[in-house]
């Protein structure tokens, strides 16, 4: 799954239009490396999002291409 329709499907980012964005401006890296919004989501990459000051870090833990709201956030894990 590509990383922009990722961030979407798992509400990490609200609207796929803003996460392609982030990527395009290289505030989106996986394993260390900024991708574009093409990259191909994999369980266990380690996500870092630049949001304004806020940095939220996560592993994909599951790959889904359909999550209800609730269940969002079995797709991530939270790192500090």
């Amino acid at each position: 799954m590509r990383i922009d329709k990722y961030l979407k499907v798992s509400r990490l980012i609200k609207r796929r239009a803003v996460a392609n964005e982030a990527c395009d401006q290289g505030r989106i890296t996986v394993n260390g490396r900024v991708v574009k919004a093409s990259y191909d989501v994999k369980e266990g990459d380690v996500m870092e999002i630049k949001l304004g000051e806020r940095v939220i870090r996560v592993r994909v833990v599951n790959v889904a291409e359909h999550v209800l709201k609730n269940d969002a956030s079995s797709l991530y894990e939270v790192i500090n």
